[in-house]
């Protein structure tokens, strides 16, 4: 099953002007209905505990990841919903499964699991979860794919690994499409690209259009040993996006990203401009070879600059 992202809104951040707690969820399902109308696939999340460097101060809010999808999927109705990306160490994949199959008969089979080997350390330290070394975070997350894989497929599942065990375990009701599909985070050439190949629905990379071909060709030459087509897996890019009516007024929004707490690379990052010019660059990504694109927006409570930009480039990847 290949992952059903062409243009997914990414909801890294949940502070916004004059929205107070009790009225936080109700903004949400705003910018849900916006985003749905508007041509948006996908509206993905986070799987952090507090706010990470380069988005906003550490003491900004921060919704759990799962939880929060599924208000949303009971409050929308057509777009797909996941983490981008759910952290290998913050939770036994068994429950994993469990959680996400309870997300998609909640959305009505709209779901896609997100995973990856974690990095915030900061996080995992003030939480108490344990931070192993990298390889041995990659050791678990191609344990838990399988694990995830068995249990979203299994009448009962078991495994038997170094890290994780299952024996017999229930994911009853099944999923409402009998398996969810799988995208795996991360750009990593030796260790994360190879996992996609071999137990990936979809992937997300980092970089520029010139990067992304490269990468892509990697994951190709990975398929190949592994015996898999490219095409069966869906290929997607993450940007942030600065947008206006015009590219002056796009470029006037800049100052007030800096007083939110935004960083100096993560604005550097950015695509900036008005529909015609944000189109032409996310044009790029495609022609590198990518199926879809996830984007942040920065002042996404700005309902209008959400269906600015939705309607700009939905049309980019359809």
């Amino acid at each position: 099953m290949r992952v059903p992202i062409t243009l997914d809104l990414h909801l890294p951040s949940f502070n916004y002007p004059g929205v107070g707690p009790d009225e936080l969820f109700e903004k949400l399902v705003q910018i849900a209905a916006t985003a749905e109308s508007s041509g948006f696939s996908s509206i993905s999340v986070m799987d952090h505990l507090h706010q990470i460097p380069g988005v906003g101060p550490q003491e900004n809010w921060m919704l759990e990841g799962n939880t929060i999808l599924a208000g949303l999927a009971a409050r929308t109705a057509n777009v797909t919903l996941g983490l981008l990306v759910g952290g290998v160490t913050y939770r036994n994949p068994a429950l994993l499964a469990k959680i996400t199959t309870t997300l998609d008969v909640i959305s009505r089979g709209r779901v896609w699991l997100g995973i990856g080997a974690a990095w915030f350390e900061d996080e995992h330290r003030a939480y108490g979860f344990e931070f192993p070394p990298l390889a041995r975070r990659f050791e678990l997350l191609e344990e838990a794919l399988q694990v995830c894989r068995a249990m979203l497929t299994s009448e009962r599942a078991s495994f038997e690994g170094e890290h994780f065990r299952v024996r017999g375990a229930y994911n009853r009701p099944r999923p409402l499409r009998g398996d969810i599909p799988i995208l795996i985070g991360g750009s990593g050439e030796r260790k994360t690209l190879r996992l996609v190949a071999r137990y990936g629905d979809g992937c997300n990379l980092f970089g520029d259009p010139e990067r992304i071909r490269h990468l892509l060709g990697v994951l190709e030459r990975h398929c190949e040993e592994a015996g898999r087509d490219p095409a069966e897996i869906t290929k997607t890019g993450m940007g942030v996006v600065c947008a206006g009516p015009t590219m002056e007024a796009a470029r006037a929004k800049i100052d007030s990203f800096r007083r939110a707490g935004l960083s100096e690379q993560r604005i550097e990052m950015m695509l900036i401009g008005d529909p015609d010019t944000l189109g032409e660059r996310v044009a790029a990504y495609r022609e590198a070879g990518l199926d879809g694109f996830t984007l942040s927006i920065p002042d996404v409570h700005d309902l209008e600059t959400v269906e600015l930009v939705g309607r700009a480039l939905a049309p980019v990847f359809s």
